[in-house]
This record gives C-alpha cells, sequence and structure tokens, in this order.
C-alpha cells in the first residue's frame, strides 16, 4: 500500500516537507481545484486564475520529476468542492497507509484537517512548513515573557540567527536599521523600469534562442499558453460576479518564471527601492517595489534565496545598503514577524476590535468612484492588477479604513479578497494590528493614521484631485485633514495614554473650541454621507 500526499495551492515547493516523506514511484500525490477555497470570500478574479495556473504547472512539474500526480479540475464532474470531500473520494478509491500533509497557512484550513484522523480512519501526519525561517514553535519561545512583541528586536534575532548583512555580532554599517533613509517622495524624472511580463519574457527568449533549443521552448510556451487559456476560460465562466480584472494576465505562474521576476528586480529595481519604497505616483502602480510577494507566499520562491540574492547585489556594489536591508527587513523581519503573530494568537485575534468601529465598508472600495483621488487610483490599481504597495495598502485605503471607523472584518475581507498575495496569516495580523489597530497595540506600538499632508508629501495624488489637501475645514478640504483630527478626539480616551500620540493630543489641545467644531462637523457630514 501506498502514502496520500495532499498538497495546497500555496505549497508549490519541491522542498515542500510532505514531498521529502514520500517515495515517488510508490506514492501518490493530490492536487485539487475546489470550490470552497475559491469563493470562502469572492476572491479577485486575477488571483484565482494566477493560483489555478501555477497549480496546473506545478503538478506537470512533478509529473516530469517522476511523481505520481492526481489532479482534480475545478470543472471535473465528480468535484466534490473541498479539500474534505476529495480526500475522502480519493481515499475511496484505494488503499492507502497514511495521509501526509504540510501544515497549512491558514488556522480554518487546519482545524479542518486536525479532524480528519477519526473522519477517515486513517493516521493523518501534519508536518511543519518548513519553508518559513521561524518556525511556529521558534517564535512562542521567542514571544514568551515579553511585555511587548516588537518586530525589530525579532528582526534583529532573525539577522543574528541567519548571518545576514552581519559582520561577526553587529550589523554592517553599524545599525540595525535604515528606515530613515527610506523615505524620500517621488520626485519628476523617474525612470521606473516596466513590471515583469509573462507573455513579453517567453517572446524574447523564443527570438535570442538558437534554432535547436527555440522549437522546445516554443513548444513549451505553447503549452504554458493552453494552461493559462484554460484556466482564464474557465475563471471567466465560473467567477464573473467576482471582483477585479482578469486580463490583461501576466503573473509568473512557474518557478523558473518566478525566478526571473527575482532577478529583474534585483538588477533593475533594487537600486531604487529604498529611497522610494514609500513613494506613489498616479499611473506607477509598481514603482520599484519586488512584485514577488505572489511567488513567496504560494511557494514559486523561497525567502531565503531572495534575501541572499539582495545581500549579494549588496556585497557586489550594485545596491545600497539601505535598499538591501529595507528589503530584507520586509521578509527575514515582518513577513516572518506577521506569521509568528497570527499562529500566536489565532483565533481570537480574528475577533480584535479595539476601536469597537462598526461602520460598514464604502461601496467604492469595490468601484472606486469617489472624488478622494488617491482612493480613487489605489482602488483602481486594485482593480486592475491584484496589487498595491505596502504604502498604499497602509497609509491610503488603511488609514482610511482607520480615521472612518469601517468595522475590521469588513476592512479585513476586502483584503483578503483583492490581493492576489493575500492569505490569512499575513492578510490579518496586518489588517487588523498594522491597519487598523484593532488588537489595541499587541502588534504596533501607536496607530499608522495621517492626515492629507502625508498623502500630498509621499504622492502626486493631491494635484489631480477635487479635493485641496492645504484646506483644513470645509466642503473643499481634504477629508483626511478633519478626520485624521476626529478620530484622534473621539478615541481619546483609549489613545492619549500612548507616548508616541503625546504631541499630537497636545496640538489637538491647543485649537479653538471653533476649531474643533469644525473638525468634528465636517467628519460628522462627511460619515453621514459615506454611510448614505
Amino acid at each position: 500500500m501506498s502514502n496520500l500526499c495532499f498538497i495546497l495551492g500555496d505549497q508549490l515547493s519541491f522542498s515542500l516537507s510532505s514531498l521529502q516523506h514520500i517515495n515517488p514511484t510508490q506514492d501518490v500525490i493530490l492536487m485539487c481545484e475546489v470550490w470552497d477555497e475559491a469563493t470562502y470570500v469572492k476572491h479577485h478574479k486575477k488571483k484565482i486564475a494566477f493560483l489555478f495556473t501555477a497549480m496546473r504547472h506545478f503538478a506537470a512539474s512533478l509529473r516530469e520529476k517522476g511523481y505520481q500526480v492526481i489532479y482534480i479540475r475545478l470543472d471535473d464532474p465528480e468535484n466534490t468542492g473541498s479539500f474534505q470531500g476529495e480526500v475522502q473520494r480519493l481515499l475511496q478509491t484505494g488503499h492507502y497507509n497514511r495521509l501526509i500533509v504540510t501544515q497549512p497557512g491558514e488556522y480554518r484550513v487546519l482545524a479542518d484537517m486536525q479532524q480528519w484522523q477519526s473522519l477517515f480512519n486513517l493516521p493523518v501526519d501534519i508536518l511543519p512548513d518548513t519553508r518559513f525561517l521561524c518556525s511556529i514553535e521558534e517564535f512562542q519561545q521567542w514571544a514568551q515573557g515579553r511585555k511587548q512583541l516588537r518586530m525589530e528586536y525579532f528582526y534583529r534575532e532573525m539577522r543574528k540567527k541567519y548571518r545576514i548583512l552581519m559582520q561577526n555580532d553587529e550589523p554592517i554599517g553599524g545599525q540595525w536599521n535604515y528606515d530613515a533613509e527610506n523615505r524620500k517622495p517621488p520626485r519628476k524624472g523617474l525612470n521606473i523600469p516596466a513590471p515583469y511580463s509573462r507573455s513579453n519574457e517567453a517572446q524574447q527568449k523564443s527570438q535570442h534562442s538558437s534554432q535547436p533549443i527555440a522549437q522546445p521552448i516554443a513548444q513549451q510556451a505553447m503549452a504554458s499558453q493552453t494552461i493559462l487559456q484554460d484556466v482564464l476560460a474557465l475563471v471567466a465562466k465560473r467567477f464573473s460576479d467576482h471582483f477585479g480584472d482578469l486580463e490583461p494576465f501576466y503573473f509568473a505562474v512557474t518557478r523558473s518564471e518566478a525566478l526571473e521576476v527575482l532577478a529583474q528586480f534585483i538588477q533593475q529595481r533594487l537600486p531604487y527601492f529604498g529611497d522610494y519604497q514609500d513613494a506613489m505616483l498616479q499611473g506607477e502602480p509598481w514603482m520599484y517595489h519586488s512584485h514577488i510577494s505572489f511567488y513567496l507566499n504560494c511557494g514559486l520562491l523561497e525567502p531565503l534565496e531572495c534575501i541572499h540574492a539582495a545581500e549579494q547585489a549588496y556585497f557586489s556594489g550594485t545596491a545600497s545598503l539601505n535598499a538591501v536591508e529595507g528589503f530584507v527587513r520586509q521578509i527575514l523581519g515582518w513577513r516572518e514577524y506577521v506569521r509568528g503573530i497570527y499562529w500566536l494568537t489565532m483565533p481570537t485575534y480574528k475577533e480584535a476590535n479595539f476601536f469597537e468601529a462598526t461602520r460598514p465598508l464604502p461601496s467604492f472600495y469595490w468601484h472606486a468612484k469617489t472624488d478622494m483621488n488617491c482612493l480613487h487610483q489605489c482602488i483602481s490599481e486594485t482593480q486592475r492588477h491584484a496589487y498595491a504597495h505596502h504604502i498604499q495598502r497602509l497609509m491610503v485605503l488603511g488609514n482610511f479604513a482607520l480615521l472612518a471607523g469601517i468595522a475590521p472584518h469588513e476592512v479585513n475581507e476586502w483584503f483578503l479578497i483583492v490581493y492576489a498575495d493575500a492569505y490569512e496569516w499575513v492578510e490579518l495580523p496586518n489588517v487588523s494590528g498594522m491597519i487598523l489597530f484593532a488588537d489595541g497595540g499587541y502588534l504596533a506600538s501607536k496607530p499608522y493614521a495621517a492626515g492629507g499632508s502625508y498623502i500630498n508629501k509621499m504622492s502626486d495624488y493631491c494635484k489631480q484631485c477635487r479635493y485641496k489637501v492645504t484646506v483644513k475645514n470645509g466642503p473643499d478640504a481634504c477629508p483626511f485633514n478633519y478626520l485624521y483630527w476626529d478620530f484622534l478626539a473621539r478615541n481619546r480616551a483609549k489613545l492619549q495614554s500612548n507616548h508616541r500620540l503625546g504631541m499630537m493630543y497636545k496640538t489637538l489641545d491647543r485649537m479653538s473650541d471653533e476649531k474643533r467644531r469644525a473638525i468634528q462637523q465636517d467628519s460628522q457630514i462627511f460619515l453621514n454621507q459615506l454611510d448614505a
């Protein structure tokens, strides 16, 4: 009898722990596209297309390596529509010793899998996901006994553990963090490279290959295009009511393509990433960011190889220390940290609502029809690309949700739906902790709230906005200006003891009674219109 290895759509890695525990010639791998996973929230069309296409390619690669793979497509007439149903259906067709899986990234899936042993009357081995650089147990040990869990100190421990940008026991350059150098506003004349597009890359390869090699490459490209077109047709038919634009589709869908995206970032974007990682420009959604979170979070890339590639760019002199350190911190620090927070606090973390926010998500988050140009730009780009970079998510889309008092569960659902790199383990701590401060400061030391001046400094959005960012009150004022102060005023009892907000409350107290009344009235008028 053989073992059954079940691989999920965000586990597309040959280094997967479950793959290391099976016999390729004897055991069977199951992969499946299921309705429940595509619709437990109504994921962006491009996100579903990306994952289904990448899954089909990964299954084909496993077969090429000699693995026995059973792949169930969404439109298989016998597809039960759930992970549990598909595993059970396969178990009924054969005799298996045990079921082997790598721990899923989401709490709800793990809770389901933990019932399978008794349900199937079969041993179920749930193996650790070793693709992360900090195990769940290791993070728990780090967190134990600490009054505050701050990412900066966790990040330093990870730097030491993996010897990244280190000289003996000290950080190269003498500082752990170069964030202060990574906040330059955008300037005119920036030469921002075009983002990766798989169709362009395939065409270039075919044109530059010698004749004997060109034919196999062309055949591979054709087969890959067939897979993509089949998936695009499927998504267009079955998920037409989901958010977002399905085409054009340009994501990498194989490991080799994902490695090309990484190489392109290291060569073309990393040298400027540090300086302009917080900058926003209208018509430039990709800026100098890496765009590899899609591939990291589904397994086509692994974190340490990305970190080492950036580190080598510093040692070779092609990228500055502030750029490389900023990129490394996103992966080695922030990504590992939010995963640790997620598994440390679930399932109660999902219910956090420190400010008791209840306002429904405004409808313009779905259609981008708002006079606030910054929100219009970020939502429109999200609709087209299933992507926005971290400052757009935090300081525009998230900042507005925080100031307006939108219910955390609605904001979390929106972020989980619209971004192709979003899985609950990474989305929930970022939104509830970093964006909304819904956990009351468990993750972040203060709410990341800001008025219109921040957006004006870091973008060119305000230049083409109906509202005036320099006007503080009245119908023409930027809503961020009065909503910011109204947020501080109405949440004073919960925030005034925060030492990082002391100066802001002193400023609020120095305002005249008339000014404070105008802030409250403008906010009330705006929020009433929002609710209507």
